[in-house]
């Protein structure tokens, strides 16, 4: 049946509109004007807005992908996360063994149909410096090898979007340059590259950097490193918003550089914490704890976040200083410009009925994927 929603405040992905009505059937955004015979919901000027697209989720409702990468687990991390509005992700492997990056990449090729929530397979590392290792396990670094492009190959093959993160000081511009003629969105973490490399590099198929800041060279008067080319470049940047990866200074400082917000992306580089009631779990056989939002080793080492997504976005508009649309983009449809979803990030005809019903204060009520709610 079509559903018609009224007295909504939309925030349709571009601009807000007021005492606004959005119909959907079948899963698909249609023109209100076309409802015809439709059930009817006031929202009495809550917010709806597109669904938030997370491209770096290591785990959520106490599972780690790394731990169990298998299509239930995944379902879980999706479902723990849709609670906060994230109607879509990436899982995201941290750097592992071939073996379990094969493994993943099987499963999503086998499990992709029955997964909507799922847009692809984020593998950050294992291709990434020691130097900048932080929770990452040294053991399992290497150079680019055929592990890596066959498991990309089956994401790709199966529809899928595969960000891999990597260091450009420790592969050649060829791999750099193979990865991203295959179809990889490839960004820069983990990395200790000055800035003439990040510029190689960017000139040869690197599209962005993951968790900006954290993990990376920073900038020096003579040598900017990888966020002196991040923050003066027309790239691709994650940022974690949680106020323990980056300081509030940082993230307003960061949005100022950028002050085309279009290609700055939200993500929470979640751990199993998030939807979950226990808050420690075992990693490299380290024991992580989660405390006041903080994810970290038991030596103070930051380990992914205990970060959800509608928690990024008004973290983002009180630290960044930004509007709460630039931040509602940047949680949904700068990341869908990113892997080419044009019918995501947007509540536009034709958009696919990923949506959040946001209270004016910003407390997730429910959630729609494919036009399906949940209601909390």
């Amino acid at each position: 049946m079509t559903v018609l929603i009224e007295n909504c405040t939309l925030f349709d992905g571009e601009k807000t509109h007021y005492k606004a009505r959005l119909a959907f059937v079948e899963g698909k955004v249609i023109d209100p004007n076309q409802a015809g015979t439709c059930q009817t919901i006031d929202f009495a000027g809550d917010w709806l807005v597109p669904g938030f697209i997370d491209i770096q989720v290591n785990g959520g409702g106490g599972v780690m992908l790394n731990d169990q990468p298998n299509a239930e687990a995944i379902q879980t991390i999706a479902s723990a996360h849709r609670r906060y509005g994230t109607t879509s992700m990436l899982p995201t492997l941290i750097t592992d063994s071939a073996e379990k990056m094969l493994a993943l990449a099987d499963v999503y090729r086998h499990s992709a149909a029955e997964l909507p929530s799922v847009l692809g397979i984020h593998y950050e590392g294992p291709h990434i410096n020691p130097e900048k290792s932080g929770v990452h396990e040294i053991r399992f670094m290497r150079p680019l090898d055929d592990a890596t492009r066959i498991s990309c190959r089956k994401v790709l093959d199966a529809g899928g979007s595969c960000l891999v993160t990597l260091a450009p000081e420790k592969l050649s511009i060829d791999d750099i340059n193979d990865l991203s003629a295959m179809g990889c969105i490839v960004f820069a973490g983990h990395t200790n590259a000055t800035v003439d490399i990040i510029r190689q590099a960017q000139a040869n198929g690197l599209d962005g950097f993951t968790h900006l800041h954290n993990a990376m060279r920073a900038i020096l008067n003579r040598e900017p490193g990888a966020v002196g080319a991040a923050l003066t470049s027309d790239c691709w940047c994650s940022i974690i918003v949680d106020g323990h990866h980056l300081h509030p200074d940082i993230v307003r400082l960061t949005l100022s550089a950028r002050q085309d917000h279009n290609k700055m992306i939200l993500v929470t580089d979640a751990m199993g914490t998030v939807g979950a009631t226990k808050k420690s779990f075992s990693l490299y056989g380290n024991t992580i704890h989660a405390v006041d939002g903080k994810c970290a080793t038991e030596d103070g080492t930051l380990a992914g976040s205990d970060l959800d997504m509608i928690s990024a976005v008004k973290n983002t508009v009180n630290q960044g200083q930004v509007s709460i649309e630039t931040a509602l983009k940047m949680a949904s449809a700068n990341p869908a410009k990113l892997l080419k979803r044009e019918d995501l990030g947007h509540l536009k005809p034709g958009a696919r009925a990923d949506m959040v019903r946001l209270t004016p204060s910003l407390y997730v009520k429910s959630t729609w994927v494919q036009g399906e709610a949940e209601h909390y």
